[in-house]
């Protein structure tokens, strides 16, 4: 493939990206919370226990911001913090409260989602997911194997 093709499909690619990640800021921005609070919330909406430390590592969110979001929402009595399987490490759980407000948050999320994903499967094999996932994975890779990639401390 012929460098300037692989440009215009990588500036293709990063704007969708964009365009995405913009999507949900702009829901999270409609519902009136901050668009990590809406990422801590999908996580949490899996049905399995999450570390901060995991929330923070999986979504690229940094511990400060997970550490307030937490606070806020234990504050309103939408989760709460109960030890963890390892030493200090506390488990970050959604309260009865806190189930029904992330699903009534959610539930026009995982509709949207449900739509596009079922769009792009009327034209695209589930196949495109995997291979974005592998594009993800190498870019990471790659990104974090260059000079100076570890952040400073």
């Amino acid at each position: 493939m012929q460098q300037e093709q692989r440009t215009r499909l990588l500036r293709r690619m990063m704007l969708a990206i964009n365009r995405i990640d913009g999507a949900y800021y702009l829901f999270a921005r409609r519902r009136g919370i901050h668009e990590n609070t809406l990422a801590l919330l999908y996580a949490l909406d899996d049905g399995t226990p999450h570390s901060q430390k995991q929330v923070c590592e999986e979504w690229l969110i940094p511990k400060t911001t997970i550490n307030t979001i937490v606070r806020q929402l234990e504050g309103e009595g939408l989760l709460t913090l109960q030890a963890g399987e390892h030493g200090r490490e506390k488990t970050i759980c959604l309260t009865p409260a806190g189930v029904t407000y992330a699903r009534a948050i959610l539930q026009d999320v995982y509709a949207a989602e449900n739509a596009a994903i079922d769009a792009a499967l009327e034209q695209f094999s589930p196949d495109f997911v995997q291979a974005l996932e592998h594009f993800t994975d190498e870019l990471c890779a790659r990104f974090e194997s260059r000079p100076g990639a570890q952040p400073k401390e």
